[in-house]
């Protein structure tokens, strides 16, 4: 899915430069043995799956499927050492008091009246919680060192559960997570106030959840100076995969190839393109997925030019190609791929060559894909090698300065090259993409070229040709950049054969 050259917000960098070539300070933090105190997931259903009711889903040991409370509990003691570490850099005063980290869950979002949307959990809240409840909250409190958690979660209610479904109540989420305190939410406030006099982490411009910060949060933080931003730590945690999150982003990547595959072999002229969308949500949950990433983009002939067309509501011409711009969501963990191709099965020789254009650069710029390297030099990389192609292409002129060549780059692919891919879509934007990679960070990388059909400068063999091509990388230190999205078809040659078989 497309991200902007430029975000509206101001991004943060992963580590300090001294820090690049030493790694991540977090990486260095262990989970002392015997932290953990097993407990017995109760025989009901709780909030979320659960070793008892989703044994082929989840093993025990786990909080949500494939990631176990040694990994959550990893996190947050990374999250605790990132907080110690900054709060070192305020000052003695500081890095001595009493430190409270706050994350909230989502709430329920409604879409009228008492018909609630599909629920989606706050990604930062997952992240260190597992915790699939809305109206929950996470504490992380200590001094200096904020290494103690206290969850909150909704309190058991007969008739709220008749309507919603279970709860998990106290005594699940402490057996399901293993953090041994955990209260109802409507305790959140008295708990805090009793650590008034504390330094507050916590996000408190756009609450994740407005209703429990007016409730509980708000009047504590009224009270006390002004809380550090606690996103970007976060965000910089989020960043680094572990090889457990990697696995899942592998079956997400499997997934959507496979889905990718079922969609083409579907194709043919004349085709709705809500045909293709169906079919490719159909294949996605049918293999395993929980549901789409995103609204995908399923745009035919010059709609693809629409980069986040998403009506997907018209008729795909015989002759004409398809953009699918689309991914799954496996447990927490998505994927975001594209492809381009004729509906009829067969490039047009035009197709062919705008596509083999798109396809080298998209290529040059995998093999850039290492630690140090940042998106925004793969991006300036990649404006230059798409200069090169509209020049071999005849789309701009031969004669035409460098300096005009790339700013011709920009207008036929106004898009940047990638961003950083997790559990988001679009994840851990509080990073920048000025930062140097690292092993274990995982980005998509997708250049395009788009060509109106009104648009007189361009050879007419070209006009209402829109392509992009997008994989899921994640960097490694040795081995050359792992391809998430590697089983979906993309040269010319596999991507006719799998439109033939239909």
């Amino acid at each position: 899915m497309l991200s902007p050259t430029s975000a509206a917000f101001k991004a943060v960098r992963l580590l300090p430069p001294h820090r690049w070539k030493r790694g991540c300070l977090c990486r260095n933090i262990s989970v002392k043995p015997g932290g953990l105190k097993p407990k017995t997931v109760p025989a009901r259903y709780l909030g979320q799956p659960s070793p008892f009711t989703h044994p082929h889903l989840i093993k025990h040991g786990e909080v949500t499927p494939g990631l176990s409370q040694t990994e959550y509990e990893l996190r947050r003691l990374r999250l605790a050492s990132l907080i110690e570490a900054h709060s070192a850099r305020l000052g003695p005063s500081a890095s001595s008091s009493t430190h409270v980290a706050i994350v909230l869950s989502h709430p329920t979002r409604y879409m009228t009246n008492d018909i609630p949307y599909p629920f989606h959990q706050n990604q930062d809240f997952l992240y260190l919680s597992g915790i699939l409840e809305p109206d929950s909250a996470l504490v992380l409190y200590g001094k200096g060192r904020p290494d103690q958690a206290i969850l909150f979660v909704p309190r058991r209610d007969q008739g709220r559960e008749l309507w919603d479904g279970p709860r998990s109540g106290k005594d699940g989420a402490a057996a399901l997570t293993g953090i041994e305190r955990v209260h109802s939410t409507d305790e959140l406030g008295v708990v805090l106030k009793s650590l008034k006099g504390a330094t507050f982490w916590y996000d408190s411009s756009q609450p994740a959840n407005p209703k429990l910060h007016q409730s509980y949060v708000g009047a504590v933080l009224e009270a006390a100076p002004m809380p550090c931003t606690l996103r970007p730590l976060i965000h910089s945690l989020r960043a680094l995969k572990s090889p457990a999150e990697v696995a899942l982003m592998q079956e997400a990547g499997r997934i959507t190839a496979q889905a990718f595959r079922r969609t083409m072999a579907l194709s043919h002229g004349d085709v709705d393109e809500a045909v293709l969308f169906a079919k490719f949500d159909f294949e996605n949950r049918l293999h395993g997925a929980n549901f789409l990433a995103y609204p995908p983009v399923v745009a035919g002939g010059n709609r693809a030019n629409t980069l986040h067309y998403i009506n997907n509501n018209q008729i795909i011409k015989d002759g004409e190609m398809v953009l699918l711009d689309g991914g799954c969501e496996y447990y927490g963990y998505v994927s975001d791929v594209t492809r381009t191709w004729p509906v009829n099965g067969k490039f047009s020789p035009p197709q062919a060559e705008l596509y083999e254009a798109v396809l080298e650069v998209q290529l040059s710029c995998l093999s850039l894909c290492s630690p140090g390297i940042s998106l925004d030099h793969i991006y300036n990389t990649m404006l230059a090698l798409l200069g090169r192609q509209l020049r071999r292409l005849g789309i701009v002129k031969a004669s035409t300065s460098g300096a005009d060549v790339i700013k011709a780059a920009r207008r036929y692919c106004p898009h940047h090259v990638g961003h950083y891919l997790g559990m988001d879509v679009h994840d851990t934007p509080q990073v920048s993409r000025s930062q140097p990679l690292q092993s274990g960070m995982t980005i998509t990388i997708e250049p395009g070229l788009y060509i109106g059909e009104d648009n007189d400068d361009a050879p007419e063999r070209f006009r209402g040709l829109g392509i992009r091509i997008e994989d899921d990388v994640m960097i490694r230190d040795e081995g050359g950049p792992l391809i998430l999205s590697c089983d979906t078809p993309k040269t010319i040659a596999d991507v006719e054969q799998t439109c033939a078989q239909r």
